[in-house]
This record gives C-alpha cells, structure tokens and sequence, in this order.
C-alpha cells in the first residue's frame, strides 16, 4: 500500500523560511508524479507545485520564485522549499502522488499523505 509521510512544518515569522519533506513507500518513485497541496480553513484545496516523473515543475503563481520543489529518487523522498514566506502561505500542506505525469486538479491523485500544519506568523 502506498503510503507518503510528510514533516517540516511548524511556526515561522513572515519572510522565513521551512523545507518540507515527503517520503514515499510501496511504490516504484521515480515513475510517479509528486505533488504539494495545501489547504487553508474555509478554502478549497489547491495546488502549490508539482514534479513530473521526468522532472518537470509547475507552480501555482502566487509561489513562484518564492517556492522550488524538487525530488530525490534515490531517497524517494519530495521536497518543497518555502522561502519568503507570507501569512497567506498558512495551511496544512498535503503531499500527494499520480503515475506520470502531474495535474493541478486535486481529484487526480489517489494517493495522499496526512499533511503538516505550516504556519506564518505576521
């Protein structure tokens, strides 16, 4: 069973800075996409940034510049650095998982993990 177990978040002032991590099991890594989401109270679901299986980004404008996520195959692991952080970054951030290829649309990936609470302070 596939199974993703993110870690890193926490407390932070506004224009710091946290690295998550996703680690992933009971899957063949690098032939999956990998993804963060995040989700404030009261709002919907969205995509932060996701990496193909070939190593293809895409970012949601509001990270951009701000956000890179990168994957190590070798550890099966994903992660997302958060720099300049801003009060509107707090959410839980999810990690989430597809075969091949990514997609901005939530419903896309059957697997997910049980996210981490970030936090920016103003």
């Amino acid at each position: 069973q596939v199974q993703l177990v993110e870690s890193g978040g926490g407390l932070v002032q506004a224009g710091g800075s946290l690295r998550l991590s996703c680690a992933a099991s009971a899957l063949t890594f690098s032939d999956y996409a990998m993804a963060w989401f995040r989700q404030a109270p009261g709002k919907e679901r969205e995509l932060v940034a996701y990496i193909d299986s070939g190593g293809s980004t895409n970012y949601v404008d509001s990270v951009k510049g701000r956000f890179t996520i990168s994957r190590d195959n070798a550890k099966n692991t994903v992660y997302l650095q958060m720099n300049s952080l801003k009060p509107e970054d707090t959410a839980v951030y999810l990690c989430a998982t597809k075969y091949y290829s990514g997609s901005a649309v939530y419903n896309m990936y059957p697997y997910w993990g049980q996210g981490t609470q970030v936090t920016v302070s103003s």
